[in-house]
């Protein structure tokens, strides 16, 4: 491994960072009124709700909005709009606080809702998530075009009750109402934007703790305190300022070095300069699974199996983690779902071990025949592999491109995105293959489960398996662990058994933080990192 050992980390937790960090002259943190400056990996893509898909804008919109319930200090969920609820196998019913209010000042009522639920499966908005919401009746056929918007079961009977008709049993809809696809957004100020809703800072209303007070496209946001939100006491910071957007992680911690931003995350280049300046290194695994997607579409040379396989059967996931990425706690994997999740006993893993496929040139090359024949070529044609922009992506691709083609002769060209462009590609299908990962949505297995059911937008590649989407919909209809976990099982079986991606690996996250910066959550569900319920300290305080 080209990073420090797991032992030498630990050592680090107990070091005092050796920056002085000043009072007046930095930029990171401010006492009066209390501030932080951040900086971003990219410029958010989309912060329209009802479309949004990645991580970056469900970071922005998990502080400047919120959903019927919440994650609280302790990942536990909490009311949020909601003040009061009660879920039955078939209904869902909610009390909105009398206090929540919009960032005008209006408040917000249970017909908000409505109309956001409406809004995102209505087949018109395009909204990769509308599947989130199929628990909810008729959702799936609203969103199929077979009944319309107002045919959803859910239903206002006045300004604060909001009452919701399940399509089966769903022992996760509480946590999906935490997530950003369930947020309100009120029918007025939607239509009037109309296609400008969401371009820019003044085209939003906002009614979680923050506010966005300024988006300069490309180079600036800034989230201020809000200060009609029912929670207000309990938000200490009053600005969030992120003037840097940079993908390079050495530029960002140069900002934090300099005293410019307040936390960062590091690769394995920027872990050495942390430990030679002796900052605190603090660690944490945030859930996400990557893997290789191929396109399954059919005039793709990806749609052959045999190809697939032979890819797979040269691809070493240890390998990648030890060699190329270096970061510690981030763990090799053969499957979707990761080591985290909770089976009946123990963990999923544990009770349905993935496949583990061992490295193979040989069958590798027999798989590699196979294709072309089937093909009907004489050699294997060119790839394109679909990438990131930033410095560990080009790495990552760049080791990819050299096993290919030694391994197997094939050629991978290269196709670097920003990661705007690269989403816009991943959903028009422009790639062969494409390095891609997945955050959970909320707490359940179905989060990943339902990653490449038929159905899912997410479904980049398109993969399209009659037995997969069955045990999906098992897994979705039934509230019963003995039911559901073994179906799940089933489903890790068919994506490898069909090769439909590569797995690579569990990522783990390393980063640095100001010593006075407080009270920040990182979380597996929900924004992250959390800075609503954060604080700046007056001096620096032993942890």
């Amino acid at each position: 491994m080209s990073g420090p050992s797991v032992s030498l980390l630990a050592g680090l937790l107990i070091l005092l960072p050796a920056l002085l960090w000043g009072a007046g002259t930095e930029q990171a943190i401010t006492v009066q009124p209390p501030g932080i400056t951040i900086a971003l990996d990219t410029e958010p893509p989309n912060l329209n709700s009802l479309r949004a898909t990645d991580q970056v804008s469900f970071f922005i919109l998990g502080h400047v909005g919120e959903g019927l319930l919440r994650h609280d200090q302790r990942h536990g969920l909490v009311g949020g709009v909601a003040e009061s609820w009660s879920i039955t196998a078939d209904t869902a019913r909610f009390t909105l606080r009398s206090d929540a209010r919009w960032s005008d000042g209006r408040p917000v009522t249970a017909h908000d809702f409505v109309h956001a639920w409406r809004m995102a499966l209505d087949p018109a908005t395009a909204s990769e998530y509308a599947f989130i919401l199929y628990p909810i009746q008729h959702a799936r056929e609203i969103n199929h075009g077979q009944r319309p918007p107002t045919a959803l079961g859910v239903r206002a009977p006045d300004d604060r009750t909001l009452e919701v008709t399940l399509a089966g049993p769903c022992g996760y809809f509480a946590s999906l109402t935490a997530f950003a696809t369930y947020f309100p957004v009120r029918a007025d100020f939607h239509r009037a934007r109309g296609e400008r809703y969401a371009a820019d800072a003044g085209d939003l209303l906002f009614n979680g703790p923050f506010r966005l007070a300024r988006w300069v496209h490309g180079a600036h946001l800034r989230l201020e305190k809000n200060p009609h939100y029912w929670d207000r006491n309990s938000i200490r910071l009053h600005a969030i300022d992120i003037p840097y957007i940079t993908t390079d992680p050495s530029t960002r911690f140069n900002l934090f070095r300099d005293g410019k931003i307040a936390l960062t995350g590091l690769d394995a280049d920027s872990l050495r300069e942390a430990m030679r300046h002796r900052l605190r290194i603090r660690r944490f695994a945030d859930g996400s699974v990557f893997f290789l997607e191929f396109n399954h579409r059919p005039e793709r040379p990806t749609a052959n199996r045999h190809l697939r396989e032979a890819m797979r059967l040269v691809y070493d996931p240890e390998e990648l983690v030890d060699k190329v990425i270096g970061v510690p706690g981030t763990l090799a994997t053969f499957s979707l779902f990761p080591h985290w999740l909770r089976g009946l006993q123990g963990t999923f893993q544990e009770e349905y071990p993935a496949p583990v496929i061992p490295v193979d040139p040989i069958a590798a090359r027999d798989h590699l025949r196979q294709a072309l024949a089937e093909l009907g070529l004489a050699h294997p044609p060119p790839l394109t592999l679909l990438t990131g922009d930033n410095p560990a992506s080009a790495r990552q691709a760049e080791y990819l491109q050299h096993l290919y083609a030694k391994r197997l002769g094939l050629e991978l060209r290269i196709d670097k995105q920003t990661f705007k462009q690269r989403l816009a590609r991943m959903t028009a299908g422009q790639f062969d293959l494409v390095t891609a990962g997945w955050g959970p949505d909320f707490d359940d297995p179905i989060t990943f489960g339902d990653l490449f059911a038929s159905w899912n937008a997410n479904n980049r590649g398109r993969f399209v398996d009659q037995d997969y989407d069955h045990w999906v919909t098992v897994a979705r209809d039934s509230a019963d662990p003995r039911v559901r976990l073994p179906a799940f099982g089933r489903l890790q079986a068919i994506l490898s058994r069909e090769v439909a991606i590569i797995p690579q690996y569990e990522r783990g996250l390393i980063y640095i933080q100001h010593p006075r910066l407080k009270g920040v959550v990182r979380r597996i569900f929900g924004a992250d990192p959390d800075y609503s319920r954060a604080w700046v300290a007056e001096s620096v305080v032993a942890e």
